[in-house]
């Protein structure tokens, strides 16, 4: 299963990417705005939750770190919750988010995303299984607690570690 429900189709003129929570200052771009950030290019294998893996998927798009150079986390925000269209949420520790490789993708492949695989914005986090690399990303949240998004939510591991097969919560 690529997603779950109907694959959005947003206006671009009205689409926004937010940083918020516990935050010293909320930020807020633009399409055009966050798509003038320093992009780059990364090459990792990316594994599913299914069971399958893809090597060597190259992906563009703007790193978390460079995000990062305009948002001033609270001492106390260490998580983060990762805000999509049609309400789906992902979290994540932001010890994970800061790794080198995490990006906000609108390529993969040498292509655009296509809507299905999450244009015009996707979280891409290699080292989790994909799920965690939410599709049509709009906003972080940053949170005092770890607290589960929609998947984890119904049944899915809060970490999603792949090389540890963190599929379901073992709390289910």
């Amino acid at each position: 299963m690529l997603h779950y429900g109907s694959v959005p189709s947003p206006d671009l003129s009205q689409w926004d990417f937010r940083v918020f929570g516990l935050v010293e200052e909320p930020v807020r771009w633009t399409y055009e705005e966050f798509m003038a950030l320093p992009r780059v290019r990364v090459e990792r294998d990316i594994h599913c939750v299914t069971g399958w893996s893809k090597l060597d998927m190259d992906f563009e798009g703007v790193p978390f770190r460079e995000v990062m150079k305009h948002v001033r986390p609270r001492p106390e925000g260490r998580f983060v919750m990762v805000h999509a269209e049609q309400g789906f949420t992902t979290n994540l520790p932001l010890e994970d988010l800061l790794a080198e490789d995490v990006i906000f993708a609108h390529r993969a492949g040498g292509r655009d995303l296509t809507p299905e695989h999450g244009w015009p914005l996707r979280l891409v986090v290699p080292h989790l299984y994909f799920w965690k690399s939410a599709k049509w990303v709009r906003g972080l949240e940053f949170r005092e607690k770890d607290e589960p998004g929609f998947w984890e939510q119904n049944g899915y591991h809060m970490r999603g570690d792949p090389w540890q097969s963190q599929r379901l919560s073992t709390s289910l």
